[in-house]
């Protein structure tokens, strides 16, 4: 364990990584073709061995792997591939199977420290856990787990008591692949590396903050996973609370990922518990007909919420949140609009000057625009929005993918792109109130914005609408 409150523990580099569920979606959606970027990039060197209850051998694995690279849309380089296929290698049998923990021993052995990696449904992360000690593989050895930690505040701290039995928090790090996101991170960089924005991030300039989380399809084959979780648990608690916890933090006194969650801890601890009043949850028309999905479902597929941070930076500057499938568009998007000039000078005959809005878009086409008013060249028409601002992928080049992140900090013993436990845990505070509402959701159609009830959530005047790129207009 680690002796100061700021300083992190100094993290463990793995010789191996361990993937659970090898076999399963996540990995052949997000995993597998992050890993062979990290492998391109050379930035993964080490073997990973997967785990799962499968009847294929190394080489049916390799298949699997180029198939999960190439659908992910990517040019396979030949070289590369090879380079990764020849560190791929699996193990298989049941989870529950003691014989299938010590075949991963004898599969591991050699190896200075390993990194377990749950890539499996959260149901079963004790249990491996516990598996993982009975076979002494918990000794030099880290554990990560996937979203979600819990499914409530009652369930994430004996999930904690659960796996901290077996691996002590220096050696336990929680996904939330939001924080792999390096756009989200750029929220903290645009806030704290620039004079210009850190003055007016403040009450007394910002008059609401909008976060939205949309996406344009449906559950489509997921529809058992969703209708036990729900928009709520599955985006909402997690990452839209991440993204709020970065827009609102105060700045860390030192740049490590201990000092940064403390900060996170602090905001998130000032923030209201939801208020049912302030809530709005959907379910767009069809859901219940989703393979998967319960009859009489009452899962919702949208909410929306009006929040507080009762701190001496946030007091009173609401942050309304939204996020839904099957809307209008898919965009992530955090709208802050500043407040309006004590005076209307500029306005035309039959218009109001619109406040200033500085947008971050934090996944797709990312970025940072700011609309400002400039004037027209006509006379008595009022000034006109003109956006200025970064498309991150024209500056910069291609964005790495989340999981790159999440992986390689899960080898390299690096915390920052994992989840901070007391923030996790203010975070199922947050939400709490409003999990399990006795109310059906109301239906809205899709390719809307949701139900028309969140239009007019208290004090809201208006969602600012977001478009599929930031800079269509």
């Amino acid at each position: 364990m680690s002796d100061g409150l700021l300083s992190p523990p100094e993290l463990e580099r793995s010789d191996a990584l361990v993937l659970f569920g090898i076999s399963g979606d996540l990995a052949k959606k997000m995993l597998l073709p992050a890993l062979y970027r990290l492998v391109e990039s050379g930035r993964l060197t080490v073997p990973v061995i997967g785990v799962a209850a499968t009847e294929w051998d190394d080489d049916a694995l390799r298949g699997h792997a180029r198939d999960a690279v190439a659908a992910a849309g990517t040019d396979i380089d030949e070289a590369v591939f090879a380079r990764f296929a020849a560190g791929l290698s699996i193990v298989t049998g049941d989870f529950a199977d003691d014989a299938t923990f010590a075949r991963l021993r004898d599969a591991v052995a050699g190896f200075a420290f390993v990194t377990h990696y749950l890539a499996i449904p959260p149901s079963l992360f004790t249990e491996v856990a516990a598996s993982l000690a009975r076979a002494g593989l918990n000794r030099n050895a880290r554990l990560v787990v996937e979203k979600p930690f819990g499914h409530d505040l009652d369930s994430a701290r004996k999930l904690q008591d659960d796996l901290s039995a077996h691996f002590d928090d220096d050696h336990l790090l929680r996904v939330d692949h939001f924080l792999g996101n390096r756009a989200v991170e750029s929220l903290m960089v645009s806030r704290f590396a620039n004079t210009l924005l850190a003055p007016i991030w403040h009450r007394s300039y910002v008059d609401n903050v909008q976060i939205t989380l949309a996406e344009d399809f449906d559950v489509a084959d997921r529809g058992s996973f969703y209708d036990a979780v729900g928009c709520l648990r599955d985006v909402v608690q997690n990452h839209m609370m991440q993204v709020l916890a970065f827009l609102a933090m105060e700045p860390p006194s030192v740049t490590n990922a201990r000092a940064q969650g403390l900060e996170k801890w602090r905001v998130l601890h000032a923030t209201r518990t939801m208020d049912p009043a302030d809530t709005v949850r959907g379910q767009y028309d069809g859901y219940r007909g989703v393979e998967g999905v319960a009859p009489g479902s009452t899962t919702e597929t949208y909410f929306a919420a009006r929040m507080f941070v009762d701190n001496w930076r946030w007091a009173g500057v609401p942050f309304y949140l939204r996020s839904g499938k099957a809307l209008a568009v898919s965009a992530t998007e955090v709208v802050v609009e500043l407040r309006k000039p004590p005076l209307e000078l500029f306005a035309g005959e039959d218009t109001e000057t619109p406040p200033n809005l500085i947008r971050f878009r934090i996944d797709g086409d990312t970025g940072i625009r700011a609309d400002l008013m400039l004037s027209k060249p006509e006379r008595n028409t009022g000034p006109m929005t003109v956006p200025i601002g970064v498309d991150f992928a024209q500056v910069l080049g291609r964005q790495e993918l989340p999981y790159e992140n999440i992986l390689y900090g899960a080898v390299a013993g690096d915390p920052e792109c994992f989840a901070f436990l007391p923030a996790v845990l203010e975070c199922w505070r947050i939400v709490a109130p409003v999990l399990d509402p006795a109310e059906p959701p109301l239906p809205y159609a899709p390719g809307s914005w949701g139900p028309e009830a969140a239009d007019v959530l208290p004090g809201l005047r208006s969602w600012h609408e977001l478009g599929p790129r930031l800079f269509d207009d």
